[in-house]
């Protein structure tokens, strides 16, 4: 896992805690099962496009591509 999946998935955690929604509670808004929100959570497995945009749909948010900048 690279540094980028780290923080999305750091975000994506940070997000749904913030807003008091369980693991369990995405799974039923969502229709994705909660073991595999836990797999997403855990780093074990990157979830495609679609299945991103799924679970951030509840959250009030979703993915955007943005410009890499120069860390030198």
């Amino acid at each position: 896992m690279n540094k980028q999946e780290e923080e999305m998935i750091k975000t994506f955690i940070r997000i749904r805690e913030e807003q008091g929604i369980s693991q369990r509670q995405l799974a039923a808004l969502t229709g994705i099962k909660q073991p595999a929100i836990a797999r997403f959570e855990s780093g074990r497995a990157i979830p495609q496009i679609a299945t991103m945009k799924k679970l951030l749909e509840p959250l009030g948010y979703t993915l955007t591509i943005s410009q890499l900048t120069d860390n030198t």
